[in-house]
This record gives structure tokens, C-alpha cells and sequence, in this order.
């Protein structure tokens, strides 16, 4: 039950205890009394409704939508890496592009940038150099980007300054800072004009050590000199440290200022320069991400003065930025709220071209008005996912969240089960539009782990590598994602690269994973049980027990989430692949958060990940399989902490190359390499779909695009009106209740009346009588 309508059950209740206390001081008013009392408990009823939300809260130009689990780990951007942290990373900050909403394949478009530009190159001379040049004749490439003037910050108490012009809150202590839990509750707010010096502090930023940060691997072997800073960072950082316990919450300001970062600098106050080592094309793609948003040295220092940490005053729940939205409440683990900025820049203007579906879907209808169209957003904490789906059929969730891309999908498979339910859906009007966008889900081994990683001789690696290919092709992923979950389903996939970026073979005839699949009749086929048997056999588990002791084998299965009702189903289901093969999996889930410390420390063994692309290019999912990438050894995003020498040498000359022909070939080698090593059971490219209430304007489902917000329109006069008439109130049991009052009331009085007028024989008085003797006790 979500906090919502947990609040409403006890205004409920405490109504019908109201009601009960009214109906006992007036029970022996007679018949009048028992009918007030029904009356009284009938109107407080039907004051009560089932909405989660405040009275007159559907009138409000306000998206209501939900979360699940827990409240997002990181909104820090130069962290925050995870589908349900950029539900808030991306309205509450820019990055330097973005993407075109409604075209496909998607378009970079400048967003705090004024101009999307193609870098120039420089040889290792300093020479400038064709556009066309080998790529072993640059030695860098120069990104010059400008920046729009006039672009300011949202409110924060990090910006504001006395008459004199000084911060007003960047020398607090413990005791100043007092019980303060918000940002909005200090009592002055500021802002100032974004620079290009705050991108700059943003790229060192990814060098510090006191949080996690996910891209500082792969940003450090492409931005000039940022390996070498951070080292230096890492010295600097200890000497402040020095003589401080490590586990204190207060540490002293560390200002990237101080020390210049040669690939990264502010030629003036709205350029930024950038120097990429040698060639890397993708480097465009990084620019449209948060990593690449601006951070304020003000709100650095101001988040790292005493006591803030403790009280929960971080980058991680008040993020500052230059978006359409800032955040506004923040309660852990059970609502967000994000509002409008008012500093919010009026050039963002909603697009007037897309393609050839959206003018017809009414996409095109707000061409050229300023966003964004919503004022708030509110995020509720509902864990389970029947009761998310529930609300959203009432009308009390616009859609049912930001960060999955599978609604629509199995909304639509509800539909398609059953002729009622699409009737119902029809008349309600709800939209569930699909689309296929570059993203996927797979089962992952952990490559480090004793019994099922790399392994530490030839012979030992050999048999873990069986071991992982006779589990890939037990895993029916046809079956249980193709037929039976339908609401989660998809395409089997064979390599990791997903179908609609270049290099991709996937959607291609004839193409498939030679090691979990085969060619019969030229249909493309899973291979048999015994084959998968086979293997497990040389991997030393004939029939899923050790050939030396005995002993079954017993995987552990580390899940993402807590197991709710919907997805026990699933995990039943891969359980039972395993044991196709006599193997034993053990599920251990967790929530979000501990899961994702697990795979930071190197804990887990077997499981299941899902990643939706940065930006659509192979190298954004490749890169997920790059050695120096590994989660556990470097921070970065191999999950399985996969490495491969052959791997990683690809992998640099496929982020060199321009879409062609090399770059098909390098990606195909990859492709095999991975194929053979098993790291993934690659599982399956999921299809994607949004649902979206019939008053929300301007919903396109997509996984790159993490910013929708800002163009979606609601009606809410519609809402208002849609959720009275699907929510009305059911009278006929106040109406049993109305008559079950009265009845009770009658019966108690008749009984008292029987037991007053009664003699000492145990007879009744008549009742004349016994009215005058009562007269004559109240004259005397």
C-alpha cells in the first residue's frame, strides 16, 4: 500500500471512530437519534475517497508518477549512473547536448552548448590537421563548444551573498547550521550565470576519491591529462585528510580550482575547450550525459561544510543545476517532488519537425512554445508493481514512472489477453505507444568469482568456460521471455550489441550464437539439453555435482530487488533452467542499493543486469565488457568484470573508427570473443513501450531520451473530471449501514425501555403506567 493511501485509510478510520462516538452519545434519542446517527456516519463517509493525494490535487498543473524500492542512491551527477536516479539527474541538470525528442535515429542538439560542433584535429606537433586524417596522425582532438549566455542556475542558498557581495553561507559551522534538513530552509536564496569554467570543474570532478565515480576510467584515457590529475588529486586529498578518522562526515573543502587540468579549460567565459587524445568520435555522445553537466564550485563547498552530510544536505538529494525542475522535497524512501525553475531559461523551445507518425499523434501541436508545460512533478514510493498498475487505471498516476521502459508493454499484453480488458482500456483511453530502442537484459557471471569467473590456470579457465556455456544454453530464453512473460518480453539476443545501432547483426537473417544456438533446416535453433550436459560434464559437474567430492553444485543468484508477487514468477522460472542441468540456484535479492554495493565489493556470482544505452552507438554497450571498465576492480560499468586482452585491443580501435566497413569487422571479432567467453547469458532485447493517461500530451516512449518531461503537456481539468467518474463512490452499503444503524438503535432502545418497565416478577409495567411513574420521579 503506498504512503498515499495509507494516509487515506486512516482519515477513514478515524472517521468511522468518530462516527461510532457520535452514535454512542445519542443511542438513547430514539428513532430520531438513530437516524441522525446513521446520517452523520454517511456524510463523514462520503467524505472519505480513495485518492492518494490532497483535495483538488488532480486540478494542479502537476505529473504524478511513482517509484519503487528505495530512493535513489546517487542524483549526484558526477555518480549518479542508474536508470532510476536519472529520472531526477536529468530534469534538474543539463548536460552540454541533448537529443532531438522526436526524431529517429536520434540527433544531438545543442542544450546548454549553443551549437553542436565537430572537433578539428591536431597532430603530434600541434599542427592542425584534414577533417579526413588517418586516425594515427591525430594526436588530439580540440572540441571548442560555446556556451549560451544568460543561462542561470536554479535557486540555492550556495549562490547567495550579503550587500557586501560575500557568500552568505559558505563559512557555517555544526551549530549554524542547526536542525536544517533542506536547502529551502535557509532564508536567502541566489543564483548566477552559468560559465564555462563550471564544465571545467565538472571533468575534474571525476578525479576525486570520496565518492563513486563510475566514468573517471574510460573519461581518463580519452581527456588529456586527467589519469595524471588524478593522481594528483588523490595527494592532495590525502593531505587534507591527514589526521582526520577515515570515517568522518566532514571533510575539509577539496576545490578542483586549485590545480589546472590540461585537457579541459574555459578560453572565456562562454567557451569551453575540451582536448581528446587522438581520435574518439564518441566523445559527442558524452557531452549530450550528465557526467558532463555543470557543477558550481559554490555548491561544492557549501555541501562540504560540518554537519551537512549528517543531516542529509548533499549532492545526492539536492543536486544544482540549470534544468527545467529543481528539487523541492526530498522525504527518503517515500515522495519526491520536483518543481518548475523559475530562472529557467525561455529558448527552450518544444520542436516543430519529428517524423512522419508524430503529426498525426498530435506530437506536433505545441511547435514552438517555450517548456516546459508542467510545474511540478511528484514521485510516490508504491514497491509493487500490481498496485502501480492499479492507480494508474484509476487515474491517480499520469504514467506509471520515468524509469522503465516495459509499461506500455505490458499493458499492452494485458490487453491482448483478454477482449475486456482492451475494451476497458479503449474507453478509458489510455496509450500505451511501443517502440524498439537500443537496450538489454542479461544474466551476468561475475569473472572474478572462484567457481564460475575466468579461473586462475588454462585448464582451470577452459572448464569455468564450460561451465558458463552449458548454463547459456539451459537458459530458454525463447521460452520464458518470448512466450510466457510477455509482459517483460523481447527478442533472444546473441551478442551484445544491440539491434538499431551500426555494427549490430542482430536483426540480420542467418546471424546467431554459435555456442547456445545451431542452423537446422535454415531455422535458427536453441541447441538441445544434451549438448549443454556435455559440457557441464568436462567443466568436472557431470549431472550438476562435483566430480571430485560429490557435491551438488549451488550457484548464488544475486537479485536486484526485493522478490514482490510479479517477479517471483520469473525467478521460479530460472531457477528451474538451472536445474534442467542438476544445478542448484540459490536466490539472494536485495534491494537496488545493496545490490549495487554487492557488485561494487566483487560479492556476487550470478546475476541480473539490464543496460539502457548513453548513447546509440555498439561502443556504449561494448564498453560494458572492457577490462579496465570492471565494476569491482576500477568502479566502472562491467558488471561482470570481464577482461580480455584480445577484447580490449578491439575495443580501443572501435572507438577510433567511423561507421564503416573496419568498424563492422572489428565489431564482429568482438562479438565472437565474448560469444566464446560467456561472461553474459545474453538474454534478450527487451521491446519498449511508455503508458500514458489519455489528458498527457507529447508522450513518446524512448530509453535514450531520459529528459521527457519537459514536453509533456497535461489537461488536468480532464484529470479532475476522468477521476470523479472512475472513482465515484459506492452507496448501497452506506444505505446497509443507514438501515443497520437504525435497526440497532431500535433493538437497543426497545430493550432498555423492556428492562426499565420491568416488575420484580420479571413482568412489564404497562407502559402508561410506568410513563407516569416517570413523570412523577422527574416532579419530585
Amino acid at each position: 500500500m503506498s504512503s498515499g493511501l495509507w494516509n487515506a485509510s486512516l482519515h477513514a478510520a478515524e472517521g468511522w471512530r468518530a462516527a461510532w462516538a457520535r452514535f454512542v452519545a445519542i443511542r438513547r434519542l430514539g428513532g430520531a437519534g438513530a437516524m441522525a446517527a446513521a446520517v452523520c456516519a454517511a456524510s463523514l463517509l462520503a467524505a472519505c475517497n480513495n485518492s492518494p493525494y490532497p483535495a483538488g490535487a488532480a486540478k494542479d498543473n502537476t505529473l504524478y508518477l511513482s517509484f519503487d524500492e528505495r530512493s535513489p542512491r546517487y542524483l549526484d551527477p558526477t555518480a549518479s549512473y542508474t536508470a532510476p536516479e536519472s529520472v531526477y539527474t536529468y530534469q534538474i541538470t543539463e548536460p552540454l547536448y541533448g537529443y532531438h525528442y522526436l526524431k529517429r535515429p536520434y540527433t544531438l542538439i545543442p542544450r546548454v552548448a549553443a551549437a553542436v560542433v565537430k572537433p578539428y584535429y591536431l597532430d603530434a606537433q600541434g599542427r592542425r590537421l584534414p577533417e579526413d586524417a588517418p586516425a594515427d596522425q591525430i594526436a588530439q582532438s580540440v572540441y571548442d563548444v560555446p556556451i549560451r549566455p544568460g543561462v542561470l542556475y536554479a535557486p540555492s542558498p550556495a549562490f547567495a551573498k550579503d550587500e557586501q557581495g560575500h557568500y552568505r553561507y559558505h563559512h557555517l559551522t555544526a551549530k549554524e547550521l542547526g536542525d536544517k534538513r533542506s536547502p529551502w530552509q535557509f532564508e536567502h536564496q541566489g543564483t548566477r550565470e552559468l560559465e564555462a569554467a563550471d564544465f571545467v570543474y565538472a571533468l575534474k570532478r571525476h578525479a576525486t576519491t570520496r565518492i563513486e565515480a563510475p566514468i573517471f576510467g574510460l573519461f581518463s584515457e580519452h581527456v588529456l591529462g586527467l589519469k595524471a590529475y588524478g593522481a594528483l588529486i588523490r595527494e592532495e586529498n590525502a593531505k587534507l585528510l591527514k589526521g582526520l578518522p577515515e570515517s568522518t562526515p566532514d571533510k575539509p573543502f577539496l576545490d578542483f580550482r586549485k590545480w589546472p587540468l590540461e585537457g579541459a579549460e574555459a578560453v572565456d567565459k562562454h567557451l569551453l575547450r575540451v582536448r581528446i587524445k587522438g581520435k574518439y568520435p564518441q566523445w559527442s555522445y558524452w557531452m549530450s550525459t550528465t557526467f558532463m553537466a555543470p557543477i558550481p564550485w559554490e555548491a561544492d563547498l557549501f555541501y562540504a561544510q560540518p554537519g551537512m552530510a549528517e543531516h542529509g544536505l548533499s549532492w545526492n538529494q539536492w543536486p544544482v543545476g540549470t534544468g527545467p525542475y529543481m528539487m523541492t522535497t526530498y522525504e527518503q524512501d517515500r515522495r519526491h517532488v520536483m518543481s518548475r525553475n523559475p530562472n529557467y531559461r525561455k529558448d527552450d523551445l518544444y520542436p516543430c519537425e519529428g517524423m512522419p507518425d508524430d503529426g498525426p499523434a498530435g506530437r506536433l501541436a505545441d511547435c514552438g512554445k517555450p517548456m516546459p508545460f508542467i510545474d511540478k512533478i511528484v514521485a510516490t514510493l508504491i514497491k509493487e508493481r500490481v498496485p502501480r498498475k492499479e492507480m494508474f487505471k484509476q487515474g491517480y498516476l499520469d504514467l506509471p514512472d520515468l524509469e522503465r521502459g516495459d509499461w506500455g508493454v505490458e499493458f499492452y499484453a494485458d490487453a491482448s489477453d483478454s477482449a475486456e480488458t482492451d475494451a476497458f482500456f479503449r474507453q478509458r483511453g489510455f496509450a500505451f505507444p511501443r517502440s524498439t530502442d537500443p537496450n538489454n537484459w542479461y544474466l551476468g557471471f561475475n569473472m572474478l568469482d572462484p567457481v564460475i569467473g575466468k579461473g586462475r590456470t588454462p585448464e582451470e579457465e577452459e572448464r569455468h568456460r564450460k561451465l558458463r556455456q552449458a548454463l547459456s544454453i539451459a537458459i530458454d530464453w525463447e521460452e520464458g521471455y518470448g512466450r510466457i512473460f510477455k509482459n517483460r518480453g523481447g527478442v533472444t539476443a546473441f551478442g551484445p550489441v544491440p539491434p538499431g545501432v551500426f555494427g549490430s547483426r542482430e536483426a540480420q537473417p542467418g546471424f546467431f550464437n554459435p555456442v547456445t544456438h545451431r542452423l537446422v533446416n535454415g531455422k535458427v535453433e536453441r541447441r538441445p539439453l544434451e549438448d549443454a550436459k556435455q559440457l557441464l560434464a568436462e567443466a568436472g559437474y557431470p549431472d550438476g555435482r562435483d566430480a571430485k567430492t560429490g557435491q551438488p553444485l549451488v550457484l548464488n543468484y544475486d537479485f536486484m530487488r526485493t522478490v514482490t508477487p510479479e517477479v517471483k514468477a520469473e525467478n521460479d522460472w530460472l531457477v528451474k533452467q538451472f536445474a534442467k542441468l542438476g544445478v542448484q540456484l540459490d536466490v539472494r535479492a536485495t534491494d537496488y542499493n545493496q545490490f549495487q554495493e554487492k557488485v561494487r565489493q566483487g560479492k556476487h556470482q550470478v546475476f541480473w543486469w539490464g543496460w539502457f544505452a548513453d548513447y546509440p552507438d555498439a561502443e556504449n554497450f561494448l564498453f560494458l565488457l572492457y577490462g579496465p571498465n570492471s565494476k569491482s576492480l576500477h568502479e566502472g560499468e562491467n558488471s561482470a568484470n570481464y577482461e580480455s586482452a584480445e577484447f580490449d585491443r578491439l575495443f580501443k580501435q572501435v572507438q577510433v573508427l567511423d561507421d564503416g566497413p573496419q568498424k563492422q569487422q572489428v565489431i564482429d571479432r568482438m562479438v565472437q570473443i565474448t560469444q566464446q567467453d560467456a561472461p553474459w547469458a545474453f538474454g534478450y532485447w527487451a521491446w519498449t513501450g511508455q503508458a500514458y493517461q489519455h489528458w498527457v500530451y507529447n508522450g513518446k516512449p524512448s530509453i535514450v531520451i531520459r529528459d521527457p518531461v519537459r514536453y509533456y503537456r497535461i489537461d488536468p481539468q480532464e484529470r479532475a473530471q476522468r477521476q470523479g467518474e472512475w472513482n465515484r463512490p459506492v452507496w448501497w452499503p452506506l444505505l446497509v449501514l443507514v438501515v443497520g444503524f437504525a435497526a440497532i438503535v431500535w433493538m437497543t432502545r426497545r430493550s432498555f425501555r423492556k428492562r426499565e418497565t420491568a416488575t420484580a416478577r420479571g413482568t412489564a409495567a404497562p407502559l402508561a403506567a410506568n410513563d407516569a411513574l416517570s413523570a412523577a420521579r422527574g416532579a419530585d
